[in-house]
């Protein structure tokens, strides 16, 4: 009796030690893996009064080497050193204020060695960009969840409309059936916002997925799923701001965590001036507005200065890679951080992931002004990027203009050529993320003036040119609205909600031109997969004539010979002026249609198309 006393007298006491509660309410990140390359890792502790402890650890080959205490005496900033020789478990963090202790166990967890996750995305990939709200509800049971702000509004352009996860996960096979083998999400972190949360762009929380999506493990799953059919995932991050929202700034650890300003708005917004940051006679005043500013009165700019705020937003994105397997990242704003945080945020990934891959969105006409973010290109001042791919928008605003005006000397698809031929800014043009449309701008078809045509002539000059190509959903079926409005280009995809009356995920909800646009890049894209000519091959281009444009993938293996007819005739094209091309070959094969040529002398271009003729000797 006395035995069962005593058990059940010390059960009491463990019970009651287990039910206290820790000052504890965050730790971020939440866990960490053993054998990185990099072995320093930084903790954000955050509870009441928590500066407040000392702390130790005792854990075989990791060391707390130093503690800082923020301006908040809600926070604590642990550095620990993983070594080599330390294993998987829980190491105790053990909290002590006077006599009061308590532990915590942060867990170190063993890498994945899984071969097909990192993988990283190249110019052979296939992008197909979605924002996850509009494109299907998988789940209607998360459309609202209790203690967030906003819940399901289809009915409102702005509203969230109650795409998930599970919704894009239930369409995979449409996706991979297009000839997709990369798909990239808008952000799906957490956005709990009082307004227009739904595109991602104002996070909330950085380590967690967005419950009105799924939950952290969803997104894990869907990407394993993804790589299961062969296709890889790239995650939107955004560095340069956070939502109002986020649990942090309720509770700032350092004045300086953010840019933080006295004015009224839109005083302190910034002035979207990309290029004062390459400008070699900018103003700093211009300077400081462009990076310092805030993005939106919703949306606080970050300050990259902070070390500790610089080191939170690295292994954030080492977090995400490595527990989630992703095998790319689109960086959002890339100019408006500080750059010199952005070159060492990219080296610090691709040196942890050799095979890895990084686009940042840079939204600028102006191709120098581009290079200007991209690895290995000549800059004047001293600044040197390591950014791998930059969003090509020089290559966007050029397309749609070169298939809608006539051919002149600088005008129609001159454009084209001019574009290309401006190629040696960039050391790697190739790695440049080429596309027609994406959630920010008009759609395609609504730039070519919803001519299925030049709707072709454009897709097939995005798959068959340098560059990584990214498709915007919808944009197969032929979506046509102007990007004035942002909702106007970010519609639900028809059939992703069960009372949808049309379902475009199917042939028999599609038009006959909407099909004929989806049958055309299902051929081309399936037909580039295998095509290491288009994928790495050189490009040489011929000067356009007579609003007809030439240019040739080759390598050691294949010819590739692309002709552009932007006139509203057919033509007849003499192919003598391109023998350095075409010696040796006296035949060709159209690519899509399989049909031969049997005379390379002389070609027959229908009006307003492009041939991808496949050269043989």
């Amino acid at each position: 009796m006395k035995r069962i006393a005593t058990l059940i007298i010390y059960t009491l006491i463990t019970l009651s030690v287990y039910a206290q509660k820790t000052p504890i309410d965050r730790v971020e990140p939440a866990f960490w893996w053993i054998g990185m390359k990099n072995p320093g890792l930084q903790l954000l502790i955050h509870g009441e009064n928590i500066s407040q402890q000392t702390v130790s650890l005792t854990y075989p080959g990791v060391t707390l080497q130093e503690i800082t205490k923020a301006e908040s005496p809600n926070y604590l900033f642990l550095t620990l050193s993983i070594g080599t020789e330390a294993k998987a478990g829980k190491v105790p963090l053990v909290f002590k204020n006077g006599k009061k202790t308590f532990t915590y166990s942060y867990e170190l967890k063993i890498r994945s060695t899984a071969s097909n996750r990192i993988q990283g995305f190249t110019a052979s990939d296939v992008l197909y960009l979605i924002m996850p709200d509009r494109f299907a509800n998988g789940n209607p049971t998360n459309d609202n969840v209790k203690g967030m702000l906003e819940g399901l509004e289809r009915d409102k352009p702005f509203g969230r409309h109650g795409g998930d996860l599970k919704g894009i996960s239930d369409h995979l096979d449409y996706i991979k059936d297009l000839g997709i083998t990369a798909i990239w999400l808008n952000p799906v972190q957490e956005n709990d916002q009082y307004k227009q949360s739904y595109h991602g762009y104002a996070i909330t929380d950085f380590y967690k997925i967005d419950r009105r999506f799924g939950t952290n493990d969803e997104y894990v799953a869907f990407v394993e799923k993804s790589h299961s059919m062969g296709m890889k995932v790239i995650m939107d991050l955004v560095h340069n701001h956070s939502g109002i929202g986020h649990w942090w700034m309720k509770d700032l650890p350092f004045k300086d965590w953010i840019h933080q300003y006295t004015a009224k708005w839109p005083d302190y917004r910034s002035n979207f001036r990309l290029n004062v940051t390459s400008d070699p006679y900018a103003s700093e005043a211009d300077r400081s507005k462009m990076n310092d500013g805030w993005f939106d009165d919703h949306m606080p700019d970050l300050n990259q200065k902070n070390k500790f705020m610089a080191a939170y937003l690295i292994q954030n994105s080492l977090w995400w890679i490595e527990y989630a397997g992703i095998d790319g990242i689109r960086m959002d704003t890339y100019p408006y951080p500080d750059k010199d945080f952005m070159a060492s945020w990219c080296k610090t990934i691709l040196e942890e992931y050799p095979k890895f891959n990084i686009v940042g969105e840079v939204w600028m006409e102006s191709i120098p002004t581009t290079a200007y973010w991209v690895a290995n290109s000549p800059t004047k001042d001293a600044y040197h990027s390591t950014l791998p791919s930059a969003t090509d928008f020089p290559f966007f605003f050029t397309v749609a203009k070169a298939l809608t005006e006539p051919g002149s000397w600088d005008t129609g698809l001159t454009r084209l050529y001019n574009l290309l031929s401006q190629d040696f800014v960039y050391a790697n043009p190739s790695g440049n993320v080429i596309f027609l449309d994406n959630h920010d701008t008009n759609r395609f078809f609504y730039d070519v003036q919803k001519d299925l045509n030049k709707y072709k002539m454009g897709m097939a000059f995005m798959l068959t040119t340098r560059g990584i190509p990214q498709l915007y959903y919808g944009t197969e079926l032929l979506m046509d609205r102007s990007g004035a409005s942002h909702a106007d280009v970010r519609l639900d995809f028809p059939g992703g909600w069960p009372d949808d009356k049309v379902n475009a995920f199917t042939k028999e909800g599609r038009t006959v031109e909407q099909d004929e646009a989806i049958n055309y890049i299902k051929t081309l894209a399936s037909w580039r997969k295998t095509k290491s000519v288009i994928h790495t091959g050189k490009l040489m281009q011929f000067i356009p004539e007579d609003n007809i444009y030439i240019y040739f993938r080759y390598n050691d293996a294949e010819t590739v010979m692309v002709v552009m007819n932007g006139n509203t005739s057919a033509k007849k094209l003499s192919t003598e002026r391109f023998a350095e091309r075409t010696n040796g070959f006296k035949m060709a094969k159209n690519a899509l249609t399989s049909q031969k040529i049997t005379d390379l002398s002389v070609i027959d271009i229908p009006a307003q198309t492009t041939l991808i003729l496949e050269l043989e000797k």
